[in-house]
């Protein structure tokens, strides 16, 4: 085995290790926020531990892409591919629907939480640590010249907006006592959760469209990758 092989396969392990990390992360992060969304009757942190149940289903879905890809690069999407991104995109829509009639629900009845402080905590970590990931993703994709690995390190930002919502509405409450902000937070959860859920299904069909807009310029897909090995899967 060459350097260059040996150094392959190492990025492959690390592009592995990041898929069950994002696995376990929004498995705990899931529960935990759920637990105090429903303790604290939050509804913007219940629907973000929810939402991190769907990247939980998600990421069963990237780490079978990535074992998938790293046997063979020029493979099509798995069956169970196929279908986890349905699942996921269908939870995506159902969790847009009720957080939508929830927050109206509460909106009416003028419903006020009983306190955000583990909704800041929670989306504080979450900011960091999906942005870690971010920044690890896209150095493994660059490394193995992926395009769907670096299109998956695009997916992970949508969650730190989606933290980035969680956070600013938990402070508003705090700070204001504003009750109407743990509603509207909600509410602007279902964008993200629509967004999401519209680019599974895409993606589920084989359409070539990227998973969030590009960030950082040309660093995202190679410009070489993009003109000579643009792969099927780089939406994933």
């Amino acid at each position: 085995m060459n350097v260059q092989s040996a150094s392959t396969n190492r990025y492959w392990r690390h592009a592995l290790w990041l898929a069950v990390f994002t696995i376990a992360y929004n498995l705990v992060e899931g529960v935990v926020s759920i637990y105090f969304g429903i303790q604290d009757e939050t509804l913007v942190l219940f629907g973000f531990g929810i939402d991190s149940f769907i990247e939980f289903l998600s990421g069963v879905g990237i780490m079978s892409m990535v074992l998938r890809i790293r046997r063979d690069p020029d493979g099509c999407r798995s069956r169970f591919e196929q279908a986890a991104l349905r699942v996921t995109g269908t939870a995506f829509f159902l969790l847009a629907g009720g957080l939508v009639l929830s927050a109206i629900y509460n909106l009416v009845k003028a419903h006020k939480p009983e306190t955000t402080l583990p909704g800041v905590i929670i989306s504080t970590i979450s900011i960091a640590i999906m942005w870690l990931l971010v920044k690890a993703k896209r150095k493994v994709g660059r490394a193995l010249r992926s395009a769907p690995i670096l299109a998956d390190a695009n997916c992970t930002l949508a969650c730190i907006y989606m933290s980035l919502v969680l956070l600013v509405s938990s402070l508003v409450y705090q700070a204001a006592g504003l009750g109407f902000s743990d509603s509207l937070g909600a509410i602007g959860l279902v964008y993200f959760s629509l967004r999401e859920g519209k680019e599974a299904f895409a993606k589920a069909r084989g359409l070539e469209c990227y998973c969030a807009a590009r960030h950082d310029g040309n660093e995202n897909v190679p410009s070489s990758l993009e003109k000579n090995n643009r792969h099927p899967e780089a939406d994933i």
